[in-house]
């Protein structure tokens, strides 16, 4: 980098890694860059992520390059800027990985809907994430988190921490999480729907986001067109229902994740209806009839999930996901899962949705 470091601090929301925002000045100019702790506990294999992180982006850039005088808006994705000694990353004296990005300037990214525009340029964004990867070898990429979005695996985490004793002392004190814990019972048998679904070679894997959420969309500031999507740690082979689910699950929830008002939780459909028709703008003809078939079952299932996940770690005592309270883990799945019961609710509705749009 060239200049002098001016200053230095904490950016982003995120709930895995440490994130700062580093600005150098010259005598004429500014740059300003990402910096990032990878959570080693989360990722045990960090040069894994990094090896990907540059395929990933070489290829799609490369590509971005080719199309840039015909596309319909600058088309962006972070980039690794390498240390002094060549290498993607840093070890420091502890054990920590750091490594630099580029920062999608000019551009925002928002926890919460901002809008029918705003749920249509996420869609548009993912989409085209999938259509740059389409030809990328998913092989070609280290498996970072294995089991992943395999929601049979985390069920099976899940009945060992919940026979724990720290697990059924909460059980015990708070009918509150006796509830998350019938929720979970009444839903076991929907859990393995999409892994049955691969495994039976209906769906196939390709090249996924990992973390589609709606805080890793940039939105161009001027156009207000969605321009990137970022934090790529979790890129790698999967099901595109996975991100497909798990983006809606986010978009679709005007509250945010971290509401504790749980009677305004709703599945939004006017939301939803504006991601799915962006979606499809770069998905339509990359999509099989079997992927549309089971996009509703996507939905439904990475809110279970991911409602599954927040609970586990709490009754494991919050070693996954960063909190603030000890019991934000626990209201967070709340909030899964109240979005996955109105998501059951507005299940004809919703495949309404799918299909017009699939058409």
């Amino acid at each position: 980098m060239e200049g002098q470091l001016a200053s230095i601090r904490p950016t982003g929301s995120g709930n895995v890694n440490d994130t700062y925002l580093a600005v150098f000045r010259t005598h004429f100019s500014e740059e300003r860059i990402i910096i990032q702790r990878i959570n080693g506990h989360v990722f045990t294999r960090p040069e894994w992520i990094m090896e990907n992180m540059r395929i990933l982006t070489n290829h799609c850039h490369e590509q971005l390059l080719e199309e840039s005088r015909s596309a319909d808006r600058i088309w962006q994705l972070p980039k690794v800027i390498p240390c002094q000694d060549g290498k993607d990353y840093y070890l420091d004296e502890e054990g920590c990985f750091w490594r630099a990005l580029t920062l999608i300037a000019s551009a925002t990214s928002f926890d919460k809907p901002q809008g029918t525009e705003h749920a249509y340029e996420v869609g548009t964004v993912l989409s085209q994430f999938h259509r740059l990867t389409l030809n990328l070898d998913p092989s070609l990429l280290h498996d970072t988190l294995p089991g992943f979005h395999v929601t049979p695996e985390y069920l099976a985490t899940y009945d060992e921490v919940i026979q724990q004793e720290r697990a059924q002392a909460l059980v015990d004190s708070s009918i509150e999480v006796r509830n998350l814990q019938r929720f979970v019972e009444e839903h076991r048998a929907f859990c393995s729907v999409l892994v049955d679904a691969a495994d039976s070679g209906k769906l196939s894997t390709r090249v996924i986001h990992g973390d589609p959420k709606i805080g890793n969309v940039m939105i161009d500031n001027d156009s207000g067109k969605g321009t990137a999507i970022i934090d790529l740690d979790t890129a790698k082979p999967g099901l595109i229902h996975y991100d497909f689910g798990d983006a809606l699950r986010s978009i679709c929830n005007r509250e945010g994740e971290e509401t504790d008002d749980l009677g305004k939780i709703v599945f939004d459909l006017e939301l939803c209806e504006a991601f799915v028709r962006g979606y499809m703008v770069h998905a339509q003809t990359m999509l099989t009839d079997d992927d549309k078939r089971f996009l509703y079952d996507s939905i439904r299932l990475i809110s279970f999930e991911l409602g599954l996940r927040f609970f586990q770690d709490y009754l494991a005592g919050n070693l996954y996901f960063k909190v603030s309270s000890p019991e934000q883990n626990l209201r967070r799945a709340m909030v899964q899962f109240r979005l996955c019961e109105s998501i059951e609710l507005r299940e004809t509705q919703i495949r309404k949705v799918l299909d017009a749009a699939a058409k």
